[in-house]
């Protein structure tokens, strides 16, 4: 471990990076209890190094875990290092490949404090991504709450994360039997495929009253392709002042790293639900907002929302940018944030960029190295079997036909046909899918 001011991560990673037949780029950075460590000033070799204010823990792998390995099989001879005094040979890193330009540090947690890395090559992709669907189709005005390298920040924490949650439902036509829209299931089941492949643990969180349909969905989805194996579903209900807490937390430990929430229903500042026509939703929906205010009070736990109106759980985070610039925006704002707030054209479009940025950052080998902390070998060749997780034209023209047949229908018009908040699916949805597909593929 070695100190190093926030300012200077960046350049510590890159001049560190290239180095890959010494210790090569960190394999953590911030907090150490997230690597096991509970004591800084007790290390297992050598004089402890003190922080000073401003600096952050940044750990290296280490020469001294092979000494350990040397000294155990009881090599008859071995030239290697002990603390401090180096190992030099006549080796040189003037074939190493640069990276192409450099690789990139987020923070992705203040609590615990947790940066991550991504090379820049793959940040930029997801930069393409989060412009690709960050167009205004409906003219709403959602221009004005985009905020840049939400995606990319949202998704570093989500791969980080061991267990994620995903709430979906949006009961805005309150007439109809059931009153959900179609925009958000399907960006919710893309999210939660690659989640799958990925070898995360992954569940569902909806309305009481809705569990039949959203049942029927991970069916439907399940025989589609869509997710290789069924997920759990659970609903929420508030029966004291801590049940939050109690729903998110087994023996005082998180059951989840990661809420996310797609085109759900979020709290207003006064307490009730609105659609996007000013009118009050709240007898439709159950309070899934206090999971999110709940998560910000558990250390390592994180959370993303996605929307397209303003009115979704987390999107506090742009309320003022609502109110001054979406319809009805001082009425519907939701006022409960997320720590990460991606904003798309049409909510699904969120979560096929999400699900291709995930893909994205699973196959850059520099985040690779850093998720695994340089241990075992590369999980890149596993890109094989991620690819067929992510949504395809195919399996999203089947799933809306379901959901048609279920009787979700269109956010904007109700309408039981083949398009999403009164876009046609046909070349338009069905025509971003492509373009984010191409991104993945490049």
């Amino acid at each position: 471990m070695r100190p190093i001011p926030e300012s200077k991560l960046e350049a510590a990673v890159l001049a560190t990076s290239e180095l890959k037949e010494a210790h090569g780029a960190p394999i953590h950075m911030g907090d150490p209890g997230l690597l096991g460590i509970q004591d800084l000033s007790k290390p297992d070799y050598g004089d402890p190094v003190h922080l000073h204010p401003g600096d952050i823990p940044v750990f290296w792998a280490c020469g001294v875990t092979g000494v350990e390995a040397v000294i155990n099989s009881r090599a008859p001879l071995a030239f290697t290092h002990s603390p401090g005094c180096m190992f030099i040979t006549d080796l040189k890193n003037d074939n190493i490949r640069s990276l192409r330009g450099g690789p990139q540090v987020h923070c992705i947690s203040q609590d615990p404090l947790h940066f991550s890395v991504v090379s820049a090559e793959a940040a930029e992709k997801i930069k393409t991504l989060e412009t690709l669907i960050g167009v205004d189709p409906g003219e709403r005005g959602i221009t004005h709450l985009l905020r840049q390298g939400e995606l990319l920040r949202a998704c570093l924490a989500m791969s980080h994360a061991h267990s994620v949650l995903i709430t979906t439902g949006f009961p805005t036509h309150f007439t109809y039997e059931p009153p959900e829209e179609n925009d958000g299931p399907p960006g919710a089941l893309a999210i939660a495929a690659i989640l799958q492949a990925l070898g995360k643990e992954v569940a569902i969180v909806t309305d009481q009253r809705a569990m039949d349909l959203h049942k029927k969905i991970i069916e439907e989805a399940v025989q589609l392709g869509i997710l290789k194996k069924s997920i759990p579903l659970l609903s929420y209900q508030r029966e004291s002042a801590d049940s939050a807490l109690k729903f998110l937390c087994d023996n005082g430990r998180p059951r989840f790293d990661h809420l996310i929430a797609i085109e759900r229903a979020g709290m207003a500042a006064d307490g009730n639900y609105y659609n996007a026509r000013k009118v009050n939703i709240k007898h439709l929906v159950d309070p899934i907002d206090e999971l999110f205010l709940a998560a910000q009070t558990i250390p390592g736990v994180t959370t993303t929302g996605v929307g397209d109106g303003g009115n979704e759980l987390g999107m506090g985070k742009v309320k003022d940018a609502v109110k001054k610039h979406i319809k009805n925006g001082d009425v519907i704002a939701c006022d409960v944030e997320a720590d990460f707030t991606v904003v798309a054209g049409v909510s699904n479009w969120g979560g096929y960029a999400i699900a291709c940025a995930l893909y994205i950052l699973r196959t850059c080998e520099t985040h690779d190295r850093y998720l695994r902390r340089a241990v075992g070998f590369p999980q890149l060749p596993q890109s094989v079997a991620w690819l067929p997780a992510l949504p395809s034209v195919s399996k999203e023209e089947k799933l809306l036909k379901s959901l048609v047949r279920l009787g979700v229908r269109s956010g904007k018009t109700a309408s039981l046909e083949m398009e999403v908040d009164g876009l046609p699916f046909y070349n338009t949805h069905s025509l971003m899918i492509e373009k984010l597909l191409q991104e993945v593929q490049q």
